[in-house]
């Protein structure tokens, strides 16, 4: 990839392991609030929350579900198919979002390579930038905890500009507010549909970061490769 200037990185599951640590919040959110008597196992809520959470963020991207109706109905249903009692359920739920993202914004746990792939890039003299659908408050909590806000030129979050990836539209307003051009500008992240391909419909170019190692495309748009390690950044910039 030549002429690049800003390199632009998703932060959930990208660099900040949202997975391990949601993992370890709703753990804490488990125990915590009492709810051994609705599940078989802390897991079996883990496993249940994490599993309806997966149906819901799709529909956030898309623009087709509000930010607060995802925080609370995330919630509201596992509990309610758990037999939490109705009259009090919502209630429950509008209460368990805000302690969830509070503990879920300390934890620090990055994935496998992200510090040194971030202090590759900052080395290498590109411009990094933070392109994320998370919530304001709760990706900079999760920045300033993980200790990797330093490394990011600009910040762009959907949550302030009303507009999610895929949408074409977060992408320009990223290029604006950096001064950045499409052609010199490369994302790097785990969701194939909302980075990679919101990217590229935007005149960028884009590495997925094939995480799980499960994707399979015979054939990947021109501007697009793809690694499954984040080490092997440094063999394509």
């Amino acid at each position: 990839m030549e002429n690049i200037e800003w390199v632009w990185v998703d932060l959930d599951d990208t660099v900040w392991d949202f997975s391990a640590n949601s993992w370890d919040t709703l753990g804490e959110i488990f125990f915590n609030e009492g709810l051994e008597p609705y599940f078989e196992s802390v897991d079996d809520w883990r496993e249940k929350y994490l599993e309806y959470n997966h149906t819901l963020w799709p529909l956030y991207n898309a623009g087709k579900i509000t930010k607060e109706y995802l925080q609370v109905e995330r919630f509201r249903k596992v509990l309610a198919d758990a037999g939490y009692p109705p009259q009090q359920v919502e209630a429950k739920s509008r209460d368990l979002d805000p302690k969830y993202l509070s503990i879920l914004g300390t934890k620090p746990r990055l994935v496998d390579g992200a510090r040194e792939m971030l202090q590759y890039l900052k080395d290498k003299g590109y411009k990094i930038g933070l392109i994320s659908n998370g919530f304001h408050e709760v990706q900079f909590c999760k920045l300033r905890s993980s200790d990797i806000e330093r490394f990011f030129d600009v910040v762009v979050l959907s949550d302030d500009l009303g507009v999610n990836k895929p949408d074409r539209r977060i992408f320009v307003h990223a290029q604006k507010k950096a001064g950045a051009e499409a052609s010199k500008s490369v994302i790097i992240g785990d969701n194939f549909d909302a980075d990679i391909m919101g990217a590229v419909n935007a005149g960028w170019k884009a590495i997925y970061f094939n995480r799980d190692g499960d994707f399979a495309m015979s054939k990947l748009p021109d501007d697009v490769k793809i690694v499954n390690k984040l080490s092997e950044i440094e063999h394509i910039l």
